[in-house]
């Protein structure tokens, strides 16, 4: 037992030693900076004890840039060296830089300070100088497109919320409000979205002119607020650019070029120019033929607010060929021909023209408790016409 108890006892004294014999250390970290200004990603920073000629530590550099690691303390050379230096040699220092125990020291390497710089070769001064201008300017588009691309998610808001001012107001100001109230509100949100669509699309294209989707937001913006001229002037340039893309042989956007034709379309329906607003909006289906039913209903609708009967007929007949099973086109189609009811003399009875009460039946068959049918019912009604249940819509047009 004695022996045994022995034996423990050293073992333990035994361990003991090494603990009280370690040397508290301190540490270092910094970021590295090529001559360029950017993150020095690859080599290592070393600390060195005779003015670099030997390291003593060595740290490599991470995909940032940046180093770091524990060090006895002491006074050190601090050294940088890429991949391919040789051991002897260094590619920046710095003397006298102290370590201390428990403490963290920070120190940076800037090779593109002047100091550095002035003991190049010139050639390589001159390549550095050249590629700072076009880091320079890479980085000012960088930061222009980042505020573009900002810009452009605040736009799309706004847009999305004028399109559904009526929703809103009609919520804000609760159900029972009149009429004119809720017209009232809905101009003034469309107003002030649109407002603020056209600050910053006018302020973007200053900044990046060569961008087709900025002229035709701006484009709608000005249309949302009537400003006709300038808009038409907008969606041109739009358009322009897109054109100027395709003759170079680059990929252009069939999405933007379809906004702006069917803005253009839209301007010359609300001015009145039917047969070119009629070409616009078709110009819209041919360049983004995967939109065509999204612009012809559009397009029938602005006929329709705008009450030219005749066109809105034939807009809603196009826009039904590509997608027949959207009620509201047959809405738009049969009141659009009610227009032209006459009398018959001898029986003093209505006479609806071809296709009217048919475009209704269908309205009813698709959307039987929509938001027009009790007026639909009441028109059939007047005409003794019987609600016809057995209407197919058929399939839409790829």
């Amino acid at each position: 037992m004695k022996r045994t108890l022995s034996l423990c006892i050293g073992l333990l004294a035994f361990a003991v030693l090494p603990a009280l014999a370690q040397t508290p250390t301190g540490k270092i970290h910094g970021h590295v900076t090529n001559p360029s200004g950017a993150p020095q990603t690859e080599g290592s920073v070393s600390l060195s004890t005779d003015s670099g000629r030997t390291s003593k530590y060595t740290y490599p550099l991470d995909a940032n840039g940046d180093y770091k690691g524990d060090a006895n303390p002491g006074t050190y050379t601090v050294v940088f060296r890429q991949p391919d230096t040789p051991p002897d040699k260094m590619v920046d220092s710095f003397d006298n830089i102290k370590i201390v125990a428990g403490q963290d020291v920070d120190q940076d390497i800037d090779m593109s300070r002047k100091a550095f710089i002035d003991k190049l070769p010139k050639d390589q001064q001159d390549k550095l100088a050249e590629m700072k201008k076009h880091n320079s300017e890479a980085l000012k588009a960088n930061e222009i497109i980042k505020k573009v691309n900002a810009d452009i998610q605040t736009v799309a808001q706004d847009i999305k919320d004028a399109d559904a001012a009526a929703a809103t107001a009609k919520s804000t100001l609760g159900a029972a409000a009149a009429k004119a109230d809720i017209d009232a509100k809905v101009a003034e949100i469309k107003t002030a979205k649109y407002t603020e669509v056209e600050s910053l699309m006018t302020k973007d294209t200053a900044l990046k002119p060569d961008a087709s989707i900025l002229w035709a937001e701006l484009g709608q913006a000005q249309t949302g607020l009537k400003e006709y001229d300038p808009a038409l002037v907008s969606f041109k340039k739009s358009i322009d650019l897109e054109n100027a893309l395709q003759a170079a042989g680059k990929k252009t956007n069939p999405a933007i070029q379809g906004l702006a034709e069917a803005g253009i379309g839209e301007i010359y329906a609300r001015t009145s120019k039917v047969q070119e607003a009629m070409d616009a909006y078709d110009a819209a289906v041919k360049v983004n033929p995967s939109q065509g039913a999204f612009y012809l209903t559009n397009e029938t609708k602005i006929f329709y607010s705008t009450s030219q009967t005749d066109a809105q007929v034939a807009a809603a007949d196009k826009a039904i060929a590509l997608d027949p099973n959207q009620a509201v086109l047959y809405y738009l189609k049969g009141n659009g021909l009610v227009q032209k009811t006459t009398m018959d003399p001898k029986t003093n009875k209505l006479v609806a023209p071809p296709g009217c009460l048919e475009a209704y039946q269908k309205y009813l068959q698709l959307d039987p408790n929509g938001a027009y049918a009790a007026d639909v019912k009441g028109i059939l009604a007047g005409f003794s016409q019987t609600i016809d249940n057995t209407y197919k819509a058929p399939k839409k047009k790829s």
